[in-house]
């Protein structure tokens, strides 16, 4: 029962929902100017390949256990390693020195299973970071993993490939920022004050025999001096549209946390929260707040939405209908160009499938001193 009400919350860690974005900027040089104090930061969802709901849909452990084989049935069809490769290639055209990562996943499995109270399974099926990093590499581009944060690290029983019941499903959830380390040698990127946190306000899940199961969000940030000015970059992923009040106060916590700083900030999430105010009420309290929104100080009249293709990735017209990955800035900065990723059709794998059920963001800045 315990194993069974951990594997139960992974209906609310995703969300799916629709992107189709703009173009402009699109086809501009992206190469560093190395005479200016600017970045180029990136914010991407790497999807975990699945839709988790059915599991929380069960009423039986028989259908429990059906819905924990579908799950990952649906993951290995999404094809992990093909999607964060076309990922990769998104990082290196753009270039960003900093990248914020949400769902980035790691899928262990356990056969035979040993039931025990904590998550054990050791064996890797899918770890979305090291295909990245080794497929960044491939393409000549040397990033370094400045940090990472462990949301949520749970397993449950799934019927094996033969069918039997069972072998173990592993799935962890993090958050991860990557630094571009292959800069030019006097153009370093200088990284420090490295900080992570589990907000205070989550959701909690009341589960079969009445038992509750907190859900863990948070985020990570480090300070940042390049080319002679500072920032602090953070990111993190929120709750979904419908736990709003939740998602709400997580906000707030990360203005009243890592946000709290004389330093300038470059915030990026994905938000779940939407950008043209139809959703919660996060994105305004971002504004409020004091930072603005990168994508609309260079696009106000194009939507640039980001989410969400369909749970298969299959779809053969984008269907994002919101934007709620987003670049967000408060300090004395400029915004010089914003763009969508992943959004294309000739972006997609060479199965057909979408990189991931949200777009990415790039977004470069001129830092004032």
């Amino acid at each position: 029962m315990q194993r069974l009400v951990l594997l139960i919350m992974l209906a609310t860690l995703g969300f799916a929902g629709p992107v189709l974005a703009e173009t402009g900027d699109r086809r501009q040089d992206d190469q560093d100017d190395p005479g200016a104090r600017e970045v180029k930061v990136m914010v991407r969802n790497l999807y975990f390949g699945a839709d988790l709901a059915p599991a929380i849909a069960a009423k039986t452990l028989p259908e429990f256990i059906g819905a924990v084989t579908g799950i990952f049935a649906t993951v290995q069809a999404s094809a992990p390693s093909a999607r964060v490769a076309a990922v990769a290639e998104e990082i290196a055209a753009a270039k960003p020195d900093l990248v914020g990562l949400q769902e980035v996943a790691l899928w262990r499995s356990q056969l035979p299973p040993d039931f025990a109270p904590a998550p054990n399974a050791t064996t890797v099926e899918f770890d979305f970071l090291q295909i990245l990093l080794a497929e960044l590499v491939a393409r000549g581009e040397d990033y370094e993993v400045v940090a990472v944060h462990v949301t949520n690290d749970i397993e449950a029983p799934a019927l094996t490939p033969a069918g039997p019941c069972c072998r173990e499903i592993r799935f962890t959830d993090r958050e991860v920022i990557l630094v571009r380390a292959g800069r030019r040698h006097r153009d370093p990127i200088e990284l420090s004050n490295v900080q992570e946190g589990t907000f205070t306000s989550q959701l909690p899940l009341t589960l079969p025999g009445g038992l509750v199961y907190v859900q863990k969000r948070g985020w990570l940030s480090v300070d940042v001096r390049l080319r002679g000015a500072q920032f602090r970059f953070i990111t993190s992923h929120l709750e979904i549209e419908a736990a709003a009040p939740i998602q709400e106060q997580q906000g707030l916590e990360i203005v009243a946390g890592p946000a709290a700083t004389r330093l300038p900030v470059i915030f990026v999430c994905d938000s779940n929260s939407r950008a043209d105010g139809t959703g919660t009420a996060t994105y305004a309290g971002l504004l409020g707040a004091g930072f603005e929104d990168t994508w609309f100080e260079r696009h106000p009249h194009n939507p640039g939405l980001t989410c969400c293709q369909d749970e298969n990735l299959r779809n053969e017209e984008s269907k994002f209908d919101r934007r709620i990955d987003l670049i967000m800035l408060r300090g004395r900065s400029q915004v010089l160009r914003a763009r969508v990723v992943g959004d294309e059709p000739d972006e997609r794998t060479v199965g057909g499938l979408w990189p991931s059920d949200h777009a990415g963001v790039v977004a470069r800045l001129r830092l004032q001193r």
